[in-house]
C-alpha cells in the first residue's frame, strides 16, 4: 500500500532528503523552497559533458547528452565571440521542435543572455512585435521562421542564424548558417551567473491582446524543474508496489517547446534528470503511438485534446501503451468523460493534469491517478509541496473554504514580472502571490476546483486565444459594424473560437471571406471556426458592456 499524501510529502522533503524544502526570504517574500536547486540553469547543462546514453531523438536521428553539450558549447561560443552577446541580451529563438531548440536554450541561458520563446505559429506582424518589444540581439531561427522574420529582423537590425537551412536557398542579409559557424571544439565561454539573473521570457497575451513577456529568473526556472521531479517522488512513494512501468524514464515531446509546458516539465526535466526526449516533428496520433511503443515511453505530457486523439485512433489498439505511466499535462481543462477514459485504456499509465501557467513557470496544483479518479473536476490539492493557492475576494482577502473567489498562488517559481510592463507586474503580483484571474474554490478536503476566468480568454487546444485580439483584427473588416469574440464548448479542443458579427447595413460578408483577412493578421489557430452573421445590434449592458455570456444560445444553439 502506498504512503497517504502528507507522508508521502514529509518523506521526500525532509532533512537531507533529495528534495529538503527550506525556507528563503528574497526581496522581502519568503517561500519554502528546495534546499539542493541548482543556482542557475547552467549548472543543469553543464552536467550533459560526458554522458553517451541517448537524449534526444528525432526522426532517425539520435543525439546523445554529451552530441547536445558539446553542440552547446559551440554555439554558445558563436553567440558571444561572433554575435556579441553579452549578459542580459536577449536571444530569441523561432523554431519548430527540433534539437537545436533545446541546444539554442541551453546555450542562451549558460552564458548569461535572455532566452525569448517565440510562437512558431506567430505571423510576420505577430513576430515583429515580439522581436522589437524585447530588443532581440539576435534571433536563432528555422528555415519557415527565417523567412517570416527576415523582415521584421531587417527593420530592427537583428541578425538570423539559420538552422538547417537549404545552402541552395538564399534569405538575403542579415541571415547566416547555423551549419557554417556553429563547430564543435570550442569550450562554453566563462561567464558569472547569480540566481537572480533573468533566464527566460515567454509571450503570453493580456485581456488588451498585446502580448506581454513573462520573465523568470534562473532561480525560479530551477525551482520549477525540481518541483516537477518531487511531484514526481511524491507519486512513487503513494503508488503501490509494483505498480510502475519497469520501464526508465522517457518523456514523448508532443506539444511545443516554446510552450512553458514544453520547455519545462518535459524538457527541462529531461535535461535536469537526463531522461530520453523523443521529439515529434509534428502531432500525429498514430506516428506518437508508433513512437511510444519502438522507445517504450512513460510520458505523455500534452494537452486534454492529444490525449482524446491518441485514444480515438483507429490503431490505437495495435500499439503497445504498456509503459505509460503518466498520461495526461494541462493547458486546458480535462473533461471527466477524459478522465475515466484515460484510466480505463491504458495498462499502466493513470491520468493526470497540471494548473501551472506560465507565470508559474508551468508549475501549480495537480491531480494525479486516484486522486484525479475520485475528484474528477479538480485540479489537485490547493497546497503542494513548494506551492500555495489561496482563494481572495476583490479586495484582496481570503474567503471561507468552500466558497468562490479569485485564485491567488505563491510559490518560488513565480515570474519576476512582465518585460517592461511594470504596471501590469503591479496588478498580477502581490506581495509574491500571483492573481491567476481565475475564479475557483477550495473544498474541505482541500482539493482546489476552477470554475471560471476572469479573464476574457479562449483556451483552444492548450493555446491561449484572447478576444480582444481578434475582434481587432475582425474590426479591420469594412463590412463589420461591430464583433464579439468568445469560446464555445468543444470536446476534442476543450473551446473553440466563435464570433458573432453584425455587418453593416447593405453591405455583404461571408465566412469565407471573413477567414481569408484574418489569415494575414492571426495565427491559424486563432481563427473562429464557428461564425454567425446578424444586422441587429449585439446585446449588450446598460454600461455598454457585451454581453457575451448570452451569445452561444442565442446564435449557436
Amino acid at each position: 500500500m502506498g504512503l497517504s499524501m502528507a507522508e508521502a510529502i514529509a518523506t521526500v522533503s525532509g532533512p537531507g532528503q533529495p528534495f529538503e524544502t527550506v525556507e528563503e526570504t528574497v526581496d522581502g517574500v519568503t517561500n519554502r523552497v528546495f534546499k539542493n536547486a541548482p543556482p542557475t540553469l547552467r549548472v543543469y547543462f553543464d552536467q550533459l559533458r560526458g554522458d553517451d546514453r541517448t537524449f534526444i531523438v528525432y526522426e532517425d536521428e539520435e543525439w546523445t547528452f554529451n552530441d547536445v553539450k558539446d553542440e552547446i558549447d559551440a554555439l554558445a561560443s558563436v553567440l558571444v565571440q561572433h554575435y556579441g552577446v553579452a549578459v542580459g541580451d536577449r536571444v530569441g529563438i523561432a523554431m519548430r521542435n527540433l534539437p537545436e531548440w533545446t541546444i539554442a536554450f541551453g546555450a542562451i541561458v549558460s552564458i548569461g543572455a535572455v532566452s525569448v520563446s517565440l510562437n512558431a505559429w506567430w505571423t510576420e506582424d505577430e513576430l515583429d512585435y515580439a522581436i522589437n518589444d524585447a530588443g532581440l540581439s539576435v534571433l536563432i531561427a528555422d528555415s519557415e521562421r527565417v523567412s517570416r522574420a527576415a523582415g521584421p529582423c531587417q527593420r530592427a537590425g537583428v541578425p538570423i542564424l539559420g538552422a538547417r537551412l537549404d545552402e541552395s536557398t538564399s534569405f538575403g542579409p542579415g541571415v547566416e548558417r547555423w551549419a557554417d559557424l556553429v563547430v564543435r571544439g570550442v569550450s562554453m565561454p566563462e561567464v558569472t551567473l547569480v540566481p537572480d539573473l533573468d533566464a527566460t521570457i515567454l509571450y503570453t497575451s493580456g485581456t488588451t491582446g498585446m502580448p506581454k513577456g513573462a520573465v523568470s529568473t534562473h532561480r525560479a526556472v530551477s525551482q520549477s524543474i525540481m518541483a516537477f521531479a518531487a511531484n514526481s517522488a511524491i507519486i512513487d512513494k503513494r503508488r503501490d508496489p509494483g505498480t510502475g512501468s519497469g520501464q526508465p524514464p522517457c518523456f514523448i515531446l508532443v506539444v511545443p517547446l516554446f510552450h512553458v509546458t514544453g520547455c519545462i516539465p518535459v524538457m527541462m526535466s529531461c535535461v535536469a534528470w537526463h531522461f530520453k526526449l523523443v521529439m515529434m516533428y509534428r502531432w500525429a496520433p498514430e506516428r506518437a503511438l508508433e513512437l511510444i511503443e519502438r522507445h517504450r515511453v512513460t510520458s505523455f505530457v500534452g494537452v486534454p485534446t492529444q490525449s482524446w486523439d491518441l485514444m480515438e485512433d483507429p490503431h490505437f489498439d495495435e500499439y503497445d501503451t504498456s509503459s505509460l505511466t503518466l498520461v495526461g499535462g494541462g493547458g486546458a481543462p480535462a473533461p471527466p468523460a477524459l478522465v475515466s477514459r484515460v484510466e480505463r485504456s491504458f495498462a499502466k499509465g493513470r491520468p493526470s493534469l497540471g494548473y501551472g501557467m506560465t507565470e508559474t513557470n508551468a508549475y501549480g496544483p495537480g491531480n494525479y491517478g486516484d486522486d484525479y479518479v475520485s475528484h474528477p473536476t479538480s485540479t489537485g490539492r490547493a497546497r503542494t509541496i513548494v506551492l500555495d493557492a489561496s482563494i481572495r475576494d476583490l479586495d484582496g482577502g481570503e474567503v471561507p473554504v468552500g466558497e468562490r473567489g479569485e485564485i491567488w498562488l505563491k510559490g518560488p517559481m513565480v515570474i519576476r514580472g512582465y518585460w517592461n510592463k511594470p504596471e501590469a507586474t503591479a496588478a498580477a503580483i502581490t506581495d509574491g502571490w500571483l492573481r491567476t484571474g481565475d475564479i475557483g474554490h477550495v473544498d474541505e478536503d482541500g482539493f482546489l476546483y476552477i470554475e471560471d476566468r476572469m479573464k476574457d480568454m479562449i483556451l483552444r487546444g492548450g493555446e491561449n486565444v484572447y478576444s480582444a485580439e481578434v475582434e481587432s483584427a475582425i474590426y479591420e473588416i469594412p463590412e463589420v459594424y461591430e464583433a464579439a469574440v468568445m469560446g464555445l464548448a468543444n470536446e476534442r479542443l476543450g473551446e473553440e473560437v466563435a464570433c458573432v458579427v453584425r455587418i453593416k447595413v447593405g453591405m455583404t460578408l461571408n465566412e469565407d471571406e471573413l477567414r481569408h483577412h484574418l489569415s494575414s493578421k492571426l495565427a491559424a489557430f486563432k481563427i473562429p471556426t464557428r461564425v454567425a452573421f446578424t444586422t441587429e445590434p449585439l446585446p449588450r449592458n446598460p454600461a455598454g458592456k457585451l454581453l457575451k455570456r448570452e451569445m452561444p444560445a442565442r446564435y449557436f444553439d
